[in-house]
């Protein structure tokens, strides 16, 4: 074998290793996204207590939490994608992986909305800001109804 066969054999080789040494196991997945849905329930009952008039309205408080949620919600898919991570303690319906693509539309709904949702609060329109949280939180009910065991 010529040495760069060779050198290519052993990179492979390492980087399979490596890849495998470092993949997520089920169990590591589910505490992963159990974390990011908590953030995103941190950040949206932060904002909804806001919304509600619980709380005082602060625009840079509520900014930072629709651009925190926007970061977590793209987050959220790389929890669902480790193979065997629909099994343990999981409230996650089968329905996620056995309908896999509409699961991901639904991501990628609540990604646009969210990024919708971190724009309106950069402006001062508080009533198109409200609106546009109930489109998240429309977003969230639906996946929850759908995928979600209670």
């Amino acid at each position: 074998m010529n040495r760069f066969a060779s050198t290519t054999l052993v990179t492979l080789l390492g980087l399979a290793f490596s890849a495998a040494t470092f993949a997520a196991k089920p169990e590591e997945a589910i505490k992963y996204r159990q974390g990011v849905m908590a953030a995103q329930g941190w950040n949206m009952n932060a904002m909804g207590a806001m919304v509600k008039g619980e709380k005082p309205y602060d625009k840079a408080e509520f900014a930072k939490r629709a651009v925190n949620l926007a970061a977590l919600n793209k987050m959220a898919l790389e929890g669902f994608t480790i193979e065997g991570s629909d099994k343990g303690e999981t409230k996650a319906k089968s329905e996620i992986w056995t309908s896999m693509d509409k699961f991901k539309g639904g991501v990628d709904k609540l990604n646009a909305e969210s990024a919708k949702l971190a724009q309106a609060a950069q402006g001062d329109d508080l009533n198109a800001i409200k609106a546009q949280f109930g489109e998240v939180g429309k977003v969230c009910k639906g996946c929850h109804d759908n995928f979600r065991n209670k």
